[in-house]
């Protein structure tokens, strides 16, 4: 009767399989014989069909695993966002490739090769028009644009973008200058047209100009002039904003542009914050850029997202086009790979730099990739953590289709310079049971595994795949790096502004520790989601490091708070632990000092149901 059973559930879903081929106009799908192939299925690169690999698939599993697979080509279309503003943005910016050597023609034909070769449809839609377009303000005060450049103002521009079906972004700084008239953008050198074009002493006009007469959806505000004047960062983003929320649009999206995360202030006042300095077109740029960005996950939230500033993806190794000089030697199609899945899978908005007109067909194909594009552009609004790291290895997870489900995306990212072997268990990324993976690049399932997989990544290189595990495990570890830190910032070193922040410290599990917590009670650490499985009495364990006698609170759900008193650990991390009862469900953990100094703390485990002891036990105590 069980054997029944299962057949007839692997006929229904070979008919879904089937009803989905149709739904997506599949030409066919193919059933093949490939003894040498490690693959049970790929979808084709158009996502209009795809092919079953008999050879590796065992008796009976024929409609089961052409039914997996019809549901992967249903995912290779992003269902809409519920609000406009809350996934990250997609589109291209004009500095990286172009500089201040920008025109009305060149912005004009991206926006027609971007509505015509593909990149609308998959999403990229703003053509944003970076540094180089004005020419100072006048005498009454009114923004001038560039007369070469712009000959004819801006409005023909923006309209032909809308025209389009397009939306348009535009750029300012937050000081009476711009950064391209103090370090040039190309060849040309310093652009003194920038000079006096900031947003400063004008936020209502040009606000009024861009977003009201002109149309403009979208602005990034740099800091270069901000600098110069010496303007604090949060007072003058927010009056910004302000003068934005003033033209009355609600749609328009804000970039804070200070080239190192601001605060966690910023989040009230923009749609998204770049987190480093500028991108460069080579490797070493790429990976200090990702380092930067590993340990900001608790700062991401839909329509919210930590920038890690423009893709150089198009720009290959002997096929470079930028105009910021030798720096920019180019990226290998590994490098390439690894640069915009992470930028995927850590939710950074996607602003291609390349120049789209020509952009090459494999790159194309890369930045186009649906399953890719899903690990960023979903309501869920997740930026990745950092589940393990060996050295320069590091393994980044988070979830798919819904908060602590069995489906996660998973990156194995090696930013050494030698090949590294991953042992990835599962129980480290919270999966139990029988667990089907999917390599989104390949586009391909790579099969399935349990408790453990090891998977060889080449050096600067990373390897994509979508987890769908039998079960989703209760989380025990909690890094220190992956909490809410309230005075979070890198605009001042954290010791001098008395700030908490993650840091390399040797010992703590993923090389990286809490430092700097205390001394207010705002200057905290808070596990925001902490999800109980398994309520109860619970231990809760927490790693410190503490060079003296020190102390902090813990406080779960914003009960009282409970002191932990921590004797000098002699360099080392030692374990000081509570024990409270934790219904099922999401707590809120937060550890504070309000007066002094709190130990570095490395993680917090989150112990075994505490059972009381039997009768016989009371009795003989």
């Amino acid at each position: 009767m069980v054997q029944k059973i299962l057949q007839h559930k692997t006929r229904i879903l070979f008919a879904v399989f089937v009803a989905g081929c149709a739904a997506h106009g599949l030409a066919e799908v193919k059933f093949a014989e490939c003894p040498k192939c490690d693959r049970r299925f790929r979808i084709a690169a158009d996502g209009r069909s795809v092919t079953v690999n008999l050879s590796r698939i065992g008796p009976g599993e024929k409609e089961a695993v052409a039914a997996r697979a019809a549901a992967y080509l249903a995912r290779a279309t992003l269902p809409p966002a519920s609000d406009p503003k809350a996934r990250p943005l997609m589109g291209w910016s004009s500095w990286n490739t172009f500089g201040i050597g920008i025109s009305e023609a060149i912005i004009l034909e991206t926006a027609r090769a971007m509505a015509t070769n593909g990149l609308a449809a998959a999403g990229y839609r703003y053509v944003n028009i970076d540094d180089g377009f004005f020419n100072g303000h006048g005498a009454d005060g009114r923004l001038r644009f560039h007369p070469t450049r712009f000959p004819n103002g801006m409005k023909p521009v923006v309209d032909g973008i809308h025209a389009l079906g397009l939306k348009a972004g535009i750029y300012s700084d937050a000081g009476a200058d711009t950064c391209g008239s103090m370090w040039g953008g190309g060849p040309g050198g310093k652009d003194l047209a920038g000079i006096g074009a900031g947003l400063y002493g004008h936020d209502a006009e040009d606000c009024a100009l861009h977003f009201g007469e002109l149309g403009f959806d979208f602005i990034k505000v740099d800091f270069c002039g901000g600098k110069k004047l010496h303007l604090d960062e949060r007072t003058r983003y927010t009056e910004i904003a302000s003068a934005i929320r003033a033209t009355g649009r609600t749609d328009v999206r804000f970039n804070i542009c200070r080239w190192a995360f601001p605060g966690t202030w910023a989040a009230e006042v923009a749609e998204s914050w770049r987190t480093t300095g500028d991108i460069r077109a080579n490797w070493k740029s790429v990976r200090q850029i990702v380092g930067e960005n590993l340990y900001l996950s608790a700062y991401a939230k839909p329509g919210h997202f930590n920038d890690m500033d423009m893709l150089e993806v198009g720009h290959r190794v002997g096929q470079v086009k930028t105009t910021f000089g030798k720096s920019d030697s180019g990226l290998t199609a590994d490098e390439e790979a690894a640069h915009f899945g992470l930028w995927c899978l850590l939710s950074s908005p996607l602003l291609l730099g390349c120049d789209v007109r020509t952009i090459p067909a494999d790159t194309f194909a890369l930045v186009t990739n649906p399953y890719l594009l899903a690990m960023g552009q979903n309501d869920l609004g997740l930026q990745a953590y950092v589940a393990v790291r060996e050295g320069d290895a590091y393994v980044l997870v988070k979830d798919a289709d819904r908060k602590f489900g069995p489906s996660r995306y998973v990156a194995l990212y090696n930013a050494g310079d030698a090949a590294h072997e991953f042992a990835v268990h599962a129980e480290q990324l919270d999966l139990g049971g029988r667990i089907e993976a999917f390599d989104l690049v390949d586009r391909s399932d790579v099969g399935a595994f349990r408790d453990v997989v090891h998977v060889t990544v080449a050096p600067h290189a990373a390897r994509f795949f979508r987890f769908d595990a039998a079960t989703r495990l209760e989380r025990t570890v909690y890094e220190a790096e992956t909490a809410f830190l309230t005075d979070y910032q890198e605009l001042s070193p954290a010791e001098k502004a008395g700030t908490a922040a993650p840091a390399e410290q040797k010992g703590a599990s993923g090389g990286v520790a809490v430092r700097f917590l205390g001394g207010r009670a705002s200057n905290d650490l808070v596990w925001r989601e902490v999800n109980v499985i398994r309520g109860g009495r619970r231990r809760l364990e927490f790693r410190v490091n503490s060079p003296d006698d020190r102390f902090f609170f813990v406080q779960v759900d914003g009960d009282v708070p409970r002191k932990v008193a921590v004797a000098a650990t002699g360099g080392a991390f030692r374990t000081v632990s509570i024990a409270l009862d934790l219904v099922p469900g999401l707590h809120a953990i937060r550890l504070f000092n309000p007066s002094a100094w709190a130990p570095d703390v490395d993680a917090l485990v989150l112990g075994e149901v505490e059972r009381p002891p039997s009768l016989v036990s009371q009795i003989m105590l």
